[in-house]
């Protein structure tokens, strides 16, 4: 035996023993520590008893007896047995571990992968990111009698990546609840979860909404829905979100049901059935080219028979309604060339309540501003190309309900070609940032309002874009009232923004009316625009202490009766020159625990209105719109904020909320809305009430809310958050972003 291997076991008897072995100097070395080591050169293998601690490659075991050979890194540790690397500890009474590859069986093994705890007879580890437990169980409780757990028979673990168990059922304590025969989870996408929503509603009754998110697949997921409401049935759906390698992904989203609403006039359908799917793909085909699609359909008996009942989404789903009340359904291809962009869009009707426009299809060209060789000049094109049909729904009386929907009348279809063409001089005069610009649009129609046939319009535009920038820098350091002032920068940003129409060579009665395009005429305007800003440091940082906006348009020799919402006889004669509505825009946080924001329009121009009397009068120089919101951070988990949204023809509503922690283990919300206007569609007094106590459960969050609204009544919701992963709820929301035709 080596002579320095005999020393450091006589050392070891009195202080533990500490052998450093590597096959080559590129080597990682393996480091063994122990109170009792030996080495054998013949077998080269390492036998070691009492506090035993290996390092090597980033893993570090302990145990009380080990056996290793040096030679292809394999080892056996006995008693108290704990292994630990970047992904985790596995704990058992035997390990049979290989060094060299991170890869072993645990008998008997307690394992913590994050944020995963765990036991199990076996756990085998397959790789450096993947290991195999079976018959056994697994949590996100740290505490040695679990709240919850999954006991599965096998289970496959990907730390930071994904978790895929077989035969697996759900315990709450010694409680079994649920079994599942697979279970699927990517730590990249929502946790599978049930939700249920109890509440009721003056159109609904008592009601219970309840879902179930289930993975299929790796690439397919999504929920199960059933819905009972007192006053309409029984209601139920599934969505499915799913992805394609190569291909895109997208979503399916089918919801139906037999409504069977009470109150029905004598003779009248007493059962509608209703119901409607969504498809979504999105494909970005490569870098620069991406396809996108949305398909759109509803069935909807008692909205064919009866127009006074609201939308199926305005019923069902009111959050997508909010969104859009009348979905698109397209095919959009996009692509990017090095300096332009190409876009094909084909848009079809597929409900026929929907007033909308089809597109078979529309072609846009888009050249962004590029300069012209070596000139000072740049040019600029838009063009469009497309086949429009635009149809409109009519309704005509029915004997029995209120109305139900006749054949599409005065559609409008026409085929256009438009593009436009502009010539800018960008350039500095001074301190001004100054572009002059002349533009020439020509719009071909294969005809028009009287049939007539191969019409082209001419446009003449011409203009200006001017702006410029002043600061000051003020000396001002300062801590007084706690505002925390590093010194101050004044920036002030005045901006005009000139345009002429000239007067189209076609008049808008000529043209079948599409869109907007079609419906210029001539114009004269300018759009004025003033920033101020106040800017600071704080610990280091460039903050906008005040950020005020104002911005308006300035409306030249308008001609009476241009205005297309003037109820004014139109007598011919010009009037005077004349500001639009001014907008402002208000930003101050004079705290990092304050904030203020608000905007509002200030109605200078004329409008056209009509008194309570019936008679017509002209307004102006109004408020017709203000809000504001003051946000206050109180210190941990405690805030406040109270705002106000005023409409001088509709509501005057107030809202606020404040949160608190009440102790470690709850916290308390309230959020309130009080109207104080009466309106056509909102009585004065509380809209709103919502109040939610949340108790910390060691391992989840409960929210516990009661929501009453004036119009729909009450609600109770149940919101489970898992702490391990916060930003997964076990909440209720059968809505999901769409983005529009075009996004």
């Amino acid at each position: 035996m080596d002579k320095k291997v005999v020393l450091s076991i006589i050392l070891g008897f009195v202080f533990g023993v500490s052998l450093v072995f590597a096959e080559s100097n590129k080597e990682s070395p393996m480091i063994i520590n122990g109170d009792n080591v030996e080495y054998s050169a013949d077998s080269k293998e390492v036998v070691a008893t009492g506090n035993i601690e290996v390092t090597y490659k980033g893993t570090k075991l302990t145990c009380n007896r080990l056996k290793v050979n040096m030679q292809t890194k394999e080892g056996l540790a006995e008693g108290n047995a704990r292994i630990q690397d970047a992904k985790g500890v596995v704990t058992g009474e035997k390990i049979i571990y290989d060094f060299a590859n991170k890869t072993g069986i645990i008998y008997d093994a307690d394992f913590r992968a994050n944020p995963y705890f765990g036991k199990a007879k076996i756990v085998e580890k397959v790789s450096d990111s993947e290991f195999i437990a079976k018959r056994g169980y697994f949590t996100t409780c740290s505490l040695d009698q679990a709240h919850y757990r999954f006991a599965v028979k096998k289970l496959n673990m990907f730390p930071g990546d994904k978790t895929q168990a077989k035969q697996a059922t759900l315990y709450l304590g010694a409680v079994p609840l649920l079994y599942l025969p697979q279970f699927n989870y990517s730590m990249k996408d929502p946790i599978m979860h049930a939700q249920v929503e109890p509440g009721t509603r003056k159109d609904w009754g008592p009601y219970l909404l309840s879902a179930w998110r289930y993975n299929l697949t790796e690439n397919i997921d999504g929920r199960l829905l059933l819905d009972y409401r007192n006053k309409l049935g029984w209601a139920e759906g599934f969505y499915s979100n799913y992805r394609t390698p190569g291909a895109g992904k997208g979503e399916f989203k089918f919801y139906y049901t037999n409504e069977k609403p009470a109150g029905q006039p004598t003779g009248a359908p007493t059962g509608f059935q209703r119901y409607f799917m969504r498809w979504r793909h999105k494909w970005n085909i490569d870098p620069r080219t991406n396809l996108t699609a949305e398909f759109f359909k509803i069935t909807d008996q008692r909205r064919k028979k009866d127009t006074i009942a609201r939308s199926f989404l305005q019923e069902y789903f009111f959050r997508e309604y909010e969104r859009d009340a009348q979905p698109l359904s397209y095919a959009l291809f996009h692509h990017a060339f090095n300096y332009s962009s190409l876009d094909v869009l084909l848009q079809m009707r597929t409900n026929r309540w929907f007033d909308q426009i089809e597109k078979k299809p529309e072609i846009n060209y888009n050249l962004p501003s590029l300069q012209l060789g070596e000139s000072p000049f740049y040019f600029e094109n838009i063009s469009q190309l497309g086949n429009y049909n635009k149809k409109k729904v009519v309704a005509e009386p029915d004997p029995l309900l209120s109305a139900t929907y006749s054949q599409d009348r005065d559609n409008v279809t026409v085929t256009r070609l438009d593009t436009k063409n502009t010539i800018s001089l960008p350039t500095k005069i001074a301190f001004i940032q100054f572009k002059p610009f002349v533009s020439s649009r020509q719009t071909f129609y294969d005809q028009g309002a009287n049939d007539q046939t191969g019409i082209v319009r001419t446009i003449f535009y011409s203009g200006a874009d001017l702006s410029t920038k002043f600061y000051r820098i003020y000396n001002a350091k300062t801590n007084l009232l706690g505002l925390n002032l590093d010194g101050l920068r004044h920036i002030i940003t005045p901006s005009i923004g000139y345009l002429y129409t000239h007067v189209p060579t076609i008049p808008v009665s000529n043209l079948r009316q599409i869109d907007s395009v079609d419906a210029i005429t001539r114009g004269n305007t300018a759009a004025l625009s003033l920033s101020n800003k106040l800017q600071t440091k704080r610990n280091g940082q460039s903050v906008d202490f005040v950020d005020f906006l104002i911005t308006t348009e300035y409306v030249l020799d308008p001609k009476s009766g241009a205005n297309q919402n003037s109820i004014l006889t139109n007598t011919g004669n010009k009037l005077e020159s004349q500001l639009s509505d001014v907008l402002f825009k208000l930003k101050i946080l004079p705290y990092s625990w304050m904030r203020f924001e608000g905007d509002a329009t200030y109605e200078h121009s004329n409008h056209d209105d009509i008194n309570n009397n019936g008679n017509l009068f002209r307004n102006y120089n109004r408020f017709s719109l203000a809000s504001y919101d003051f946000n206050f951070d109180l210190g941990k988990e405690r805030s406040f904020s109270i705002g106000q949204r005023y409409e001088r023809k509709g509501k005057n509503e107030v809202t606020a909320s404040f949160t608190c922690r009440l102790s470690p283990k709850w916290k308390f919300g309230i959020y309130q809305r009080y109207n104080f206007k009466k309106t056509d569609s909102l009585e004065r007094g509380s809209q709103e009430q919502e109040y939610t106590l949340t108790r910390d459960l060691h391992c989840w969050d409960l929210d516990i809310t009661l929501n009453k609204k004036e119009v729909s009544g009450t609600t109770i919701f149940f919101t489970f958050r898992l702490k391990a992963f916060p930003e997964n709820e076990f909440g209720f929301d059968q809505s999901m972003t769409k983005k529009k035709s075009g996004a």
